[in-house]
């Protein structure tokens, strides 16, 4: 029986970027298109079948434990964009500044997907949603440099509104303008939240 389910929901692809390998900041540049593979996009900061673990998991890991790298692709809606910008007030925001991968249109609510979700494109393309991602500090220094005394403000603005890592689970290739189908979970929401409310660690 499968344990994925098509849904109505298909999400325009309105922007693609790669972030350098070199330097320090997160910034991405614009691509017309994307050949993924088994590791994500060839020659990116973020590719790669393995990384480093970082501050999302260090109640899971030590920093800097090698760990399977889940974290491929930043993947972000222009609906939340329009949010952020205008919680931020301004009239838009680049995706580039927020080292994106991918700009989608067309499913509400993106940052909150479920876990384990497909996005699938029309050659088999397959990307998996890890989980939401969390804003952090290093897109306001990107936004700062192009808007003096506004990049502090991303942070907040962002807060639940900064998109889904993914990685690579069927290879393919990716354009402006591709239609992608979002597969979801066929299974209910845990139990367990309701019996026993998430607590933070001690």
């Amino acid at each position: 029986m499968p344990a994925l389910r098509p849904t109505d929901y298909h999400a325009r692809v309105l922007w693609l970027g790669s972030v350098p390998v070199s330097g320090d900041g997160v910034r991405s540049s614009p691509l017309t298109r994307v050949e993924l593979g088994w590791a994500g996009m060839r020659d990116e900061r973020h590719s790669g079948l393995t990384r480093p673990s970082c501050g999302r998991v260090t109640d899971q890991h030590p920093r800097g434990t090698e760990i399977r790298n889940v974290r491929q692709l930043s993947i972000v809606s222009q609906e939340e964009l329009s949010d952020i910008a205008q919680a931020m007030g301004l009239r838009a925001l680049a995706p580039s500044w927020l080292g994106a991968s991918m700009v989608l249109e067309g499913l509400p609510d993106l940052t909150n997907l479920p876990p384990s979700s497909r996005l699938q494109g029309p050659d088999g393309v397959t990307l998996v949603v890890d989980m939401a991602n969390r804003p952090c500090n290093l897109p306001g220094r990107e936004i700062e440099q192009e808007l003096p005394g506004s990049g502090a403000r991303f942070k907040a603005a962002a807060e639940g509104r900064r998109g889904v890592t993914a990685w690579v689970e069927r290879p393919g290739l990716i354009t402006l303008g591709a239609m992608l189908r979002l597969h979801v979970p066929d299974q209910p929401a845990w139990a367990g939240f309701e019996v026993r409310p998430l607590v933070s660690p001690a």
